[in-house]
């Protein structure tokens, strides 16, 4: 074991919160060491398609039918293209076991998934903290929007965000560069959905891309957003928010980072005479040497499901069930999102309207269901996300040779629109991961059993949005209505969340407020893994927040000596 090397703060993970976490640990002063299971990515160098042309690859931008053969679930991801192939993890690189059918998509590099994301970026608000003590599920969270609140608005800024202030409650207003705009369907039915419903509204989405560049976007040597629709090879312009594009960088400037590639993490250290946690052992990925690294403060974003094999792996005498589990819940208690229900219909008329360009967000109605109070037959609500575009040419393949086809294409087609559901599920006890008690990966690590599925909550929630959204795009007009449930599996959502929860109680939960292991004050965690409920709202804005916020707790108890 070669000589242990001693930093102020160890991250764990390199993607949207370990970022966030190197950053705001390297700012205030402590000397941060990255530990990141994958390769190494540099902003811009590492983007190899980022300018190819479509005829530039091989097959034209689509799947060669081996790779995905080989990769049956990775392959079901949006963006598991020829393109960004090299950003996703395959699926034999870290096998699981799956009790139940789930979809782990997964993105081990420095940068993590921050280069793949979908980077669509809404707060929570105050209904979304209250909720499950409102509603009796999961545990009580230990905070509430007023407490994170300026710690969103310090995200937003650094990042960009795109959006408008709309005074929505349910979605409530942050820190935004000008939005991007609507169509001329969109806009209508906006105005039809306005004029009918006196509970719901229709906003513009709001995405982490740069549509005005500020000073401190400069600072980071990004700039605005081009609309490519390429994000998923790298942004060379530092359009969207990355890892790689801000927050890495901006820690590396302050001398006070040491990234380290290659580094797959198989416990955290604790030390039973000082009661704290000392360290992180690592398994080089390329020699598979074991290397222990020591630090005062570690902060756990390996990603959520990652997050809990980490923690459920480390054991000790003090902590045999893993590290921070005296309550028994680590590992449980998973949620995601409901992707289950969408529709699409048609549109007559705007036949002298077109819009021009790409955009990387659409229209969002936020959850109107059970907001305040409960008023259905299930429990949460869903955000409803809808776009409206127009086709063009021949939409038959056999008809996609020839002079007649080509000549089609400069014909464009009528109006088409359609509108999809991401629902908030319930955290369920026996929604779980767990450890294999007899099978272990190359490197030594138990392989996880994921044993999540939906419920009757999930399918009901589903029924809602299909009625409500017929009716409100019949209401704009929409015809020809066709409903379409996915039947994906859970975790192709890619927001799964909670097993190593917050809340008020350690009896009942692993964090504190501050995302602070009860029992091992040392320890932060604040990926994915420390949600106590999904809301409706794409998660990953809440991640961010909760790290800067639990960062800058730390510092303070370091400074008072809470934690040494």
């Amino acid at each position: 074991m070669k000589k242990n090397i001693h930093f102020d703060a160890i991250v764990i993970g390199s993607g949207i919160s370990g970022g966030w976490a190197a950053k705001e640990l390297c700012e205030k002063g402590l000397k941060t060491l990255v530990l990141e299971r994958g390769r190494d990515v540099k902003h811009i160098k590492d983007y190899p398609t980022a300018n190819v042309d479509p005829w530039g690859f091989d097959h034209r931008g689509q799947l060669p039918l081996q790779v995905k053969t080989e990769n049956p679930i990775a392959s079901k991801c949006y963006a598991f293209k020829e393109d960004a192939l090299h950003f996703f993890t395959k699926d034999e690189e870290q096998p699981y076991i799956q009790e139940q059918p789930f979809d782990w998509i997964r993105g081990y590099q420095v940068g993590g998934k921050s280069l793949i994301w979908a980077r669509q970026v809404q707060r929570w608000s105050e209904y979304d903290f209250e909720g499950p003590a409102r509603d009796g599920f999961a545990v009580d969270w230990p905070i509430r929007y007023a407490d994170i609140a300026p710690w969103y608005s310090h995200v937003e800024r650094f990042i960009g965000v795109s959006g408008n202030r709309d005074g929505v409650a349910a979605m409530p207003d942050g820190e935004f560069l000008p939005a991007w705009d609507m169509n001329a369907v969109e806009l209508s039915i906006q105005d039809k959905i306005h004029s009918h419903y006196t509970d719901r509204r229709v906003i513009a989405g709001r995405c982490a891309h740069i549509t005005k560049p500020q000073p401190v976007h400069i600072a980071q040597g990004r700039t605005q957003c081009q609309a490519r629709s390429l994000c998923q090879r790298g942004c060379p312009f530092g359009g969207y928010f990355s890892s790689n594009a801000s927050t890495l960088p901006w820690a590396m400037k302050t001398g006070n980072l040491t990234v380290r590639p290659h580094s797959v993490v198989q416990s955290i250290i604790y030390d039973d005479a000082s009661g704290k946690a000392t360290g992180v052992r690592v398994v080089d990925a390329e020699s598979m040497e074991i290397h222990d690294f020591f630090a005062t403060v570690i902060f756990l974003n390996a990603s959520a499901l990652a997050s809990n094999m980490i923690l459920m792996n480390s054991v000790s005498s003090r902590f045999p069930n893993g590290l921070g589990n005296d309550s028994g819940v680590l590992g449980k208690y998973i949620a995601f999102h409901n992707y289950l229900g969408s529709m699409g219909g048609t549109l007559e008329g705007f036949e002298d309207k077109y819009y021009y360009g790409r955009r990387p967000t659409q229209p969002i109605i936020p959850n109107f269901r059970n907001v305040k109070k409960q008023e259905t037959n299930f429990l949460r609500g869903y955000a409803s996300f809808f776009g409206a575009s127009r086709g063009r040419g021949v939409a038959n393949e056999s008809d996609s040779l020839g002079g007649a086809y080509k000549d089609s294409l400069m014909q464009v087609g009528g109006w088409g629109v359609g509108m999809m559901m991401q629902g908030e599920t319930i955290p369920k006890e026996s929604n779980h991961v767990r450890l294999s008690a007899d099978q272990r990966d190359k490197y030594g690590m138990p392989l996880l059993v994921t044993s999540i599925s939906y419920d009757e909550n999930d399918h009901k929630s589903k029924a809602d949005f299909w009625s409500q959204g017929e009716e409100m795009l019949t209401v704009a007009g929409v015809k020809n209505i066709v409903k379409h449930d996915s039947k994906q599996n859970p975790g192709l959502d890619i927001h799964e969340m909670g097993g190593a929860r917050m809340g008020r109680d350690s009896k009942s939960s692993v964090l504190n407020k501050w995302n602070q292991v009860h029992s091992c004050p040392n320890v932060f965690v604040t990926d994915g893994a420390c949600m106590t409920s999904t809301g409706t709202q794409n998660p990953s804005i809440t991640y961010m927040a909760l790290t800067a916020r639990a960062v800058n707790y730390a510092v303070e108890e370091i400074k008072k000596k809470n934690i040494k």
